[in-house]
């Protein structure tokens, strides 16, 4: 029996108040799926739901992450299980929703068991990171179908692929391919809904919002994620949000905030269109119904 609706989409393409308004027909619990909303410290750049949202229906797994952390899928699989086990069991319904796309491929088809990685190969490549090696062009020599999987960005996940090659010598893909993992929630208990607005309109949504957010208090967010002691790593998770490098940037005299804006802007729009590729391959149908806006979904929900 279904009793998980999982929302994902492009950012600001309106997924936060589809899930609040389907949670609150089916008596349900909206629950956080976006890798950067679990952060605390990250309400205003990571768009978490106000206080008018989650004063209408229950909501979890928002801001419950320290700055400091580096935050896992395998986290999130952690943290979501009970939550999936009280639903099934006979609790509230489940209305999951982010833009976070590897969460809900990581759900529906299960999480690759990872190797133990012995902490003198970890310690040696984190702190090569730090010193700005330049991980993509390692993987691609180590693993290239996995490297061309992975965006030269995503340093964590380029990490692990390294590490995992560096304790094994088997790349990365290969032991994807050998080691499928168990999914968190089986055929029949869940379904997708997919929201993929025009381009044009999704773009202009991004935009203003990113302007709300400054608006909001972003630069104030922005300057004490920068101010913390010790200082946090600038290749860490929380401090790669969109948005938050380039106001660190102006915050340091290095850039106006007009440029600042831009290139935040700019760099969410390009995330967006990651979101979508993303899902054309790993959230389709028949399990994932994909509509141009929420209250097409709604209505078909």
């Amino acid at each position: 029996m279904s009793f998980a609706t999982l929302i994902a989409g492009p950012t600001a393409s309106g997924k936060s108040a589809l899930a609040v308004a389907l949670a609150e027909r089916q008596g349900g619990v909206v629950v956080n799926a976006d890798s950067m909303q679990v952060y605390a410290d990250l309400a205003v750049l990571s768009a978490r739901p106000m206080a008018e949202e989650t004063a209408r229906v229950p909501h979890a797994l928002y801001g419950f992450v320290p700055a400091g952390e580096e935050f896992s899928v395998g986290r999130y699989l952690e943290a979501i299980a009970p939550l999936v086990a009280e639903a099934r069991a006979g609790g509230a319904p489940l209305v999951i929703v982010g833009g976070t796309g590897l969460y809900f491929r990581a759900m529906v088809e299960g999480l690759v068991p990872t190797p133990v990685i012995p902490p003198d190969i970890r310690a040696g490549w984190r702190a090569l990171a730090e010193a700005g090696h330049d991980l993509h062009a390692e993987l691609l020599r180590r693993d290239p179908v996995r490297a061309g999987q992975l965006h030269p960005a995503d340093s964590p996940r380029l990490l692990r692929a390294i590490e995992v090659h560096a304790a094994t010598g088997k790349p990365y893909s290969q032991w994807l391919a050998e080691n499928p993992g168990m999914p968190l929630l089986a055929a029949g208990e869940w379904r997708g809904l997919f929201l993929d607005p025009p381009r044009g309109p999704l773009h202009a949504a991004i935009d203003a919002r990113f302007l709300a957010m400054i608006a909001g208090g972003a630069l104030d967010e922005v300057q004490r994620l920068v101010g913390q002691r010790p200082a946090l790593p600038r290749n860490l998770g929380i401090m790669k949000a969109h948005g938050v490098p380039h106001l660190a940037d102006h915050l340091a005299g290095r850039i106006d905030l007009d440029t600042a804006i831009a290139r935040g802007q700019a760099d969410t729009r390009a995330y967006a269109r990651r979101q979508v590729i993303f899902a054309r391959r790993y959230l389709a149908p028949p399990g994932w119904q994909w509509f141009a806006n929420p209250d097409a979904a709604l209505a078909a929900a």
